[in-house]
């Protein structure tokens, strides 16, 4: 019993140590917003490398997201005579949920696994020391830079996915099952409305943050070589997905205050 304590007070003690490092390290990348001046050229390559180079995935996802779900709602709803509302269900679900959190997990293993790793290797070939030496801040050159290309980038991404999970929803349940268009859009276009949007749009951004602190934080802190930025890869992936499905639980219960269903 006494192994059992001493273990979960270790693992609080981690806890709150990770969480102060992050604290400090948005102390650092907030100073470094108001303090420095933008590098725009690394902004562009980000901004790039970010939301053009995640276009398919996100895409793919989206899409493949909303055409499953749509049938599985179709055939339940089919049951129940209540076929003409899947585009509201499908259209709530995209925009509050599955647009945003999917989208964020895909983030999570395309880009804060390549920041991870980019930042790692540099950090192990004492490329950060060099920045150190030259004068230049590593937080203002290597992690401002990519959260604010994932602010930018996150919004249009998440409405990419939401568009086209809609689109691929009205494929399968018009095309495919013949539900009358006018029945499915109606219901769509009535009860969607801006804040449903905004709800999936702020989600995305907080999620967007969480992987570049969390990713740019397992870089900065890789020790032992190779082996250490394979570890640091495999950590941001791991506790940005989780991190993401956690927070995502709390957003939802607080946006759903300021946004409620149908109000």
């Amino acid at each position: 019993m006494g192994n059992f304590f001493r273990y979960l007070g270790r693992l609080l003690f981690e806890f709150w140590a990770y969480l102060g490092a992050l604290t400090s390290l948005v102390l650092e990348v907030c100073a470094s917003v108001f303090r420095y001046p933008i590098r725009w050229r690394l902004l562009g390559e980000q901004i790039v490398a970010i939301g053009f180079g995640s276009q398919a995935v996100v895409i793919v996802t989206g899409a493949f997201t909303g055409a499953v779900f749509a049938a599985q709602v179709y055939l339940k709803f089919n049951e129940l005579g209540l076929s003409s509302s899947v585009g509201t269900l499908v259209s709530l679900a995209m925009c509050r949920e599955l647009g945003p959190v999917l989208t964020a997990v895909m983030l999570t293993g395309r880009v804060g696994a390549g920041m991870a790793a980019e930042i790692g290797t540099m950090q192990v070939t004492e490329q950060v020391d060099a920045l150190r030496a030259m004068a230049v801040h590593p937080v203002d050159y290597l992690v401002t830079p990519r959260l604010i290309a994932m602010i930018i980038s996150v919004p249009l991404l998440i409405a990419e996915s939401i568009t086209f999970g809609i689109w691929a929803a009205y494929v399968i349940v018009v095309r495919l099952y013949r539900i009358e268009p006018s029945f499915y859009e109606r219901q769509l276009v009535s009860h969607t409305e801006m804040g449903d949007i905004i709800f999936g749009m702020t989600k995305g951004l907080v999620f967007g943050i969480l992987i570049v602190l969390i990713s740019c934080h397992q870089g900065l802190k890789v020790r032992g070589g190779s082996l250490g930025v394979g570890r640091a890869t495999n950590n941001s992936v791991v506790i940005s997905s989780l991190a993401i499905l956690i927070v995502n639980f709390f957003l939802t219960i607080a946006l759903n205050y300021v946004w409620p269903i149908g109000k």
